[in-house]
């Protein structure tokens, strides 16, 4: 087990710890970034003259052919290796000889796993944020197919007002929104180029630091070498942002949860996001939205690891940095397969608008617009919550809506009611005079759904 960093050691590792040193395991996953960022560094040297013209050519074709090998999956990356560096290095000078022991000239494998790690959590910023665009947009076809379709709007998980599927959806979206605007936001902070930081001091090579940003498609080089190669802040900021949109996901599936109940029954899942029972025939189970409920939390677990392991590292690199890969590689893949198949699952879904209607009507969801009502025709609104609260209680006593009361019965409560009361608190009236943006009523979501069209073409 020869290290590339074994001429100061007079005996080898270990074998217990070298395996635990070792990163080979989960770090051959940056195979690629590592090979780009080495293509990069060594078109650098060559222009800024380090290395010949020919020196350069022969390495950038090499580490081509070893990309080439890798992808196609003649070339296995073993755990021979300490980790996905030595792998690439070790397999370069194997086919270059001296040649090959030239690209590490003027750069520190701390420089290089920190440019690696950034590279790999850009690219899984920039494919996040596509799923999450894909999710939208099967939202917004669910608002804008349904800004008619009414059902009861909730606090407390009791009926409160009524609104539309539209409206219930738009919170989610506005949710998923901003999920996407922070993973712009994290990008613009994050892509600046740690490759020339060395090991923490920089080098006394002429490096060309801007032109290996470019090349690698930064908006330039970080500004401070220590600082370049210990910084973990951007992964930790798209963790937390992995965190919330996990939060808005286990939400939404909470819903649909409840929504495909018996005792619900607003939403049919499709069969192919559904499971059943092993023993009960008639069951069909969410087990989708219950798993996306279930795994956010391994992904507030990799935002918690990580934050731990970093609150005590003093600068610059330490070995605990190894850490910042394990639980984020998984949460990375848990959180894009998560909204991958919630998406699947919500554009399947059947909405039962006919028994949302028919929830919103027997949850007294317009007993608020019958007090408004009261108010409108001069009774102060503390008088006509108190008299439409008794019209509630003698409703559920008799078990029918408000709607259901004759006039006669209703002025028994107040002599203000006349007969357009019942047109005031129809369903529709209720949704569609909320009329401000951000309300439920059709004309509003109607503006509002034209602005999340836009967004989406951003």
């Amino acid at each position: 087990m020869a290290q590339l960093w074994g001429g100061r050691f007079t005996k080898e590792t270990d074998e217990l710890v070298y395996r635990f040193n070792a990163s080979i395991m989960f770090d051959r996953r940056l195979y690629r970034q590592d090979i780009e960022g080495s293509v990069a560094h060594v078109r650098m040297l060559g222009k800024q003259g380090i290395l010949s013209d020919a020196e350069t050519q022969q390495i950038v074709d090499c580490l081509g052919e070893i990309l080439a090998e890798v992808e196609s999956g003649e070339l296995a990356i073993t755990e021979e290796y300490e980790d996905i560096h030595s792998f690439v290095e070790a397999q370069l000078i194997g086919r270059l000889g001296a040649t090959g022991k030239k690209l590490h000239t003027g750069r520190s494998r701390n420089d290089q796993v920190a440019l690696d790690m950034r590279l790999y959590t850009r690219e899984q910023v920039k494919e996040t944020d596509v799923l999450l665009k894909e999710l939208l947009a099967v939202i917004l076809r669910i608002m804008e197919e349904h800004t008619e379709t009414i059902m009861p709007g909730f606090t407390h998980l009791q009926k409160a007002q009524p609104v539309t599927l539209a409206h219930h959806m738009g919170a989610y979206f506005e949710m998923f929104k901003r999920d996407c605007l922070r993973l712009r936001d994290i990008y613009e902070r994050m892509n600046y180029c740690p490759l020339g930081s060395g090991a923490l001091a920089g080098t006394t090579y002429p490096l060309d630091r801007e032109y290996t940003a470019e090349l690698l498609g930064f908006y330039g080089p970080t500004l401070n070498s220590m600082d370049g190669v210990s910084d973990r802040d951007y992964l930790i900021e798209y963790l937390a942002a992995c965190a919330t949109i996990m939060m808005h996901l286990s939400r939404f599936s909470e819903e649909i949860i409840i929504w495909n109940s018996n005792e619900y029954q607003f939403v049919e899942i499709d069969d192919a996001y559904s499971t059943g029972s092993s023993i009960m025939p008639q069951k069909k189970n969410p087990d989708i939205a219950e798993l996306v409920r279930g795994k956010t939390g391994r992904v507030y677990g990799a935002l918690q690891s990580l934050l731990t392991t970093m609150k005590g590292i003093p600068l610059a690199y330490n070995k605990d940095m190894q850490e910042d890969k394990e639980l984020s590689f998984d949460a990375m893949d848990t959180v894009k397969g998560c909204i991958a198949l919630f998406t699947g699952m919500l554009e399947t879904m059947k909405f039962r608008g006919e028994n949302m209607r028919a929830s919103a009507n027997g949850g007294f969801t317009n007993a608020t617009d019958a007090a408004d009502y009261l108010v409108s025709h001069g009774v102060p609104f503390r008088d006509a919550h108190g008299i439409v609260g008794q019209i509630v209680l003698a409703c559920i006593d008799r078990g029918i809506a408000i709607d259901d009361m004759e006039l006669g019965e209703l002025q028994k409560f107040s002599p203000v009611f006349a007969g357009d009361v019942y047109e005031a608190i129809s369903m529709e009236t209720c949704v569609n005079k909320r009329l401000t943006i951000g309300a439920p009523g059709k004309e509003a979501m109607e503006q509002v759904i034209a602005i999340e069209k836009e967004f989406l073409t951003k």
